[in-house]
């Protein structure tokens, strides 16, 4: 079992940034690959960045690309997403999540334990 638990979200100007934290506790961590994803109102979920489970391989969302930047340490059990030039489009409650797998992309049913989420809201 994993507990993850996602904080650092907020409100933010159009072209601000934030930072979100994802902290995880239970099994190794180190054992899992690690995605965050979002979910906007009326909308489903979505991809945004996820990498393997030795951090060697990263994907991205095309529409983050180039301004979302994902990080992990496994000596502190965190995950981080760093969000720079955020767009109103990138208003959504965003989620941590853990596979069991060596990488797990876009699917979310490849993911088997989730955060409760953080609010991001970008004013334009």
């Amino acid at each position: 079992q994993v507990q993850l638990v996602e904080s650092g979200g907020g409100l933010v100007q159009t072209g601000g940034s934030l930072r979100l934290s994802c902290a995880a506790s239970g099994r190794t961590f180190s054992n899992y690959a690690m995605g965050w994803f979002r979910q906007a109102p009326g909308k489903e979920r979505e991809f945004v960045a996820g990498f393997s489970w030795t951090g060697d391989f990263t994907l991205y969302a095309d529409s983050v690309k180039g301004r979302f930047t994902i990080s992990r340490d496994n000596t502190k059990n965190t995950v981080t997403l760093q969000m720079n030039s955020l767009k109103p489009e990138d208003t959504a409650v965003y989620y941590c999540a853990a596979s069991r797998k060596s990488f797990s992309g876009p699917n979310t049913r490849e993911y088997d334990y989730w955060g409760q989420g953080t609010q991001v809201t970008v004013s334009s």
